[in-house]
């Protein structure tokens, strides 16, 4: 599947989050409140990995650990998607920019 494909999907299943929410509370989630649920699962996600690296006792660790970050990734498109952000065009260059980065510090 495209990287295209996985955001459609994912902006897919928060439009159906968002009518949802109008339905029990009376209005979709704002950008602010999106971001602090992704807070929330970044949290999720550092006891997961704690977890699998031997330091806290949760069962399944590592198929939760696939799911939260599985989970944080959709809260990622959707972010960037509700500030106007090419997230594929952003990675690829944040990875241009890193690997030189690196390329220059290896040279010192």
């Amino acid at each position: 599947m495209e990287f295209i494909q996985l955001i459609d999907r994912a902006l897919a299943l928060r439009a159906q989050y968002a009518e949802l929410e109008r339905r029990r509370y009376g209005a979709a989630w704002t950008n602010e409140e999106l971001a602090l649920g992704f807070v929330g699962d970044v949290g999720d996600l550092a006891k997961l990995v704690r977890a699998q690296n031997g330091r806290r006792a949760i069962p399944d660790a590592k198929e939760k650990l696939a799911h939260e970050l599985a989970d944080c990734l959709w809260s990622v498109m959707v972010l960037a998607r509700a500030h106007d952000i090419d997230l594929e065009r952003a990675f690829l260059q944040t990875m241009d920019d890193l690997e030189q980065h690196v390329e220059r510090a290896l040279r010192t």
